[in-house]
């Protein structure tokens, strides 16, 4: 098993959404970097911190597991669609996505303000400099404890 990050504008799609649909796609990554994560490197089992970005205050706000390997984006194929890619095609698809299940809402989110002290965290993608855009962010299991631990410590977790 392996452990993630996901960003999300709870503006757009907050844990609050995914709690509600019990499982959704995780459809409009369109970075390169992100997508070869989700297309090549997630697998179904991966645990996965929801995390509100742009948000006040941005942190995690929750966990999900990937339920779904990696599979072409479809948004990408339709004109309508903000997503669309008018070079994929569904022959060479060129963005993917996973499908993801709410497992638990902290009971408010644990803000980046509080993470940047974690010093296990230091070498992590989520702090490393020119990272912080990236939407999809693996984690190391010691990442996913340290987090998981001052969720504890800050009582997040629900009973």
């Amino acid at each position: 098993m392996a452990y993630w990050l996901m960003k999300s504008n709870p503006k757009f799609f907050g844990i609050e959404d995914l709690q509600r649909l019990g499982t959704d796609g995780w459809d409009g990554v369109r970075n390169y970097r992100a997508r070869n994560f989700m297309r090549d490197d997630m697998k179904v089992g991966d645990k996965v911190f929801f995390y509100h970005s742009s948000a006040k205050p941005s942190g995690v706000a929750g966990i999900m597991t990937v339920t779904t390997a990696g599979y072409p984006d479809p948004t990408q194929f339709h004109p309508e669609h903000r997503h669309y890619d008018p070079i994929a095609t569904e022959e060479e698809p060129r963005w993917y996505m996973v499908d993801l299940t709410f497992e638990q809402a902290f009971t408010e989110v644990l803000p980046l303000s509080e993470l940047k002290f974690l010093p296990t965290l230091e070498d992590s993608l989520l702090l490393r400099k020119g990272c912080q855009q990236l939407t999809v962010i693996p984690l190391e299991p010691k990442h996913w404890r340290a987090i998981m631990d001052m969720a504890e410590t800050l009582e997040l977790l629900p009973e």
